[in-house]
């Protein structure tokens, strides 16, 4: 299906708003926690990608299990990487902590880019990366002087950007197109395994389970497939743009509902990252319109 430019914007909001929910209910259980919620959060997206999957391909639904090839499997790895530590880092620190150290992501990939595959970085992106690396710096600072369990967290969270942009890289040296959907099963799978020996005993509510539920169909099966397919539709600098408001969305949610007040150097540590992101992608995108002229 095509999409014109502006649908493919408004589906990628969407997609951030419903990740964005992530902090705020995880901020409503009331027994489980930890690997517990990791297990049941990547059980619930195994199970609605699976009936999707069973829906729309009938017997061959899960053929890609025994055909997919080392590239899919590989990237369902580097998905249960980042379904795992998410949402461990989001049990032992703040939702901010969590969400300003994930955005790093388009960097860290221009940085293993440039090593694994020989991609120059442009000096824009060089400077983003020191200022981004200054504002991390500061809210580390301020983590390693207050409860180490916050640094625990935050440094638990960097397994996310990292496994994406390995992610990345995976894809593009294998030089041929990878379907994410399935790769995203694969990745719920191997977080709901790994996660399970360290979840017993089980400790979660109804209600907690209920919660569980939410995130695991509407907070990351659905809008993690919709982004895949929407990255079809958009430029790579446009969708890191956007995804930014994953982390605004998220923060805004807690401080609001949940009075999860972000403490003021991770505010500002925060601003300076978002700020460098946001006009590092403006510059790309602009970059590339001028060149396309």
């Amino acid at each position: 299906m095509t999409l014109s430019h502006s649908r493919a914007v408004a589906g990628m909001l969407l997609v951030t708003l419903m990740w964005s929910s992530a902090g705020l209910v995880t901020r409503q259980l009331q027994s489980a926690a930890s690997f517990e919620v990791t297990f049941w959060r990547s059980s619930f997206t195994l199970l609605a990608l699976g009936l999707y999957f069973a829906a729309t391909q009938g017997r061959s639904a899960f053929a890609f299990l025994r055909l997919g090839g080392k590239t899919l499997w590989m990237s369902g790895l580097m998905w249960a990487v980042m379904f795992t530590c998410f949402m461990l880092a989001i049990t032992m620190t703040t939702v901010a902590n969590v969400l300003i150290t994930m955005s790093i992501s388009p960097l860290v990939t221009a940085v293993l880019a440039s090593v694994m595959l020989g991609a120059a970085v442009k000096r824009r992106t060089w400077v983003a990366i020191v200022l981004a690396g200054a504002g991390i710096a500061w809210m580390y600072g301020h983590n390693l002087s207050g409860d180490p369990k916050h640094l625990v967290g935050t440094l638990v969270a960097l397994a996310v950007p990292i496994a994406a942009a390995i992610n990345w890289i995976l894809l593009q040296r294998s030089g041929k197109s990878v379907d994410l959907v399935p790769a995203l099963f694969i990745g719920a799978l191997i977080s709901s395994v790994v996660a399970l020996p360290f979840a017993l005993p089980f400790r979660a509510s109804l209600p907690d389970l209920g919660w569980l539920a939410f995130l695991g169909v509407f907070q990351l099966a659905i809008p993690c497939a919709l982004a895949v397919r929407l990255a079809r539709h958009l430029p790579a600098p446009e969708i890191s743009l956007l995804a930014l408001l994953e982390t605004v969305f998220g923060i805004a949610w807690v401080w609001w509902i949940s009075h999860e007040r972000p403490s003021p150097h991770v505010l500002v540590g925060g601003s300076v990252v978002l700020l460098t992101l946001a006009a590092n992608e403006i510059i790309g995108m602009n970059q590339a319109k001028q060149g396309n002229a």
